[in-house]
């Protein structure tokens, strides 16, 4: 069975001037969803407040509910994140597109 890598704020310390820059569960509950419910589906990435970043490259690999996440990534490797554990979320949500 491969690793599980959870990340939580109360495991990694906020970056300096980060310690009041929370996502609030309902927050990130409704960001996740529409990010997964955007058509035609497009990768997006997380970026948790230790440094890491991992991109959702498919909508069926990531479950989302009250403030906790887990996105399954290539290999069968899960990623446990929370709410407390996010810096930013990188993605278009307008429907641009990059060009």
């Amino acid at each position: 069975m491969p690793p599980t890598v959870w990340y939580n704020s109360t495991r990694f310390a906020f970056p300096e001037g980060k310690e009041g820059e929370l996502v609030e569960t309902e927050n990130f509950d409704h960001i996740l969803r529409t990010f997964k419910e955007r058509k035609p589906y497009r990768p997006f990435t997380v970026a948790l407040v230790n440094g890491d970043r991992f991109e959702v490259d498919h909508p069926d690999a990531l479950v989302v509910r009250d403030g906790v996440a887990v996105y399954i990534g290539a290999g069968g490797v899960p990623v446990l994140f929370d709410h407390e554990g996010v810096g930013q979320f990188i993605g278009d949500l307008m429907g641009q597109s990059d060009t």
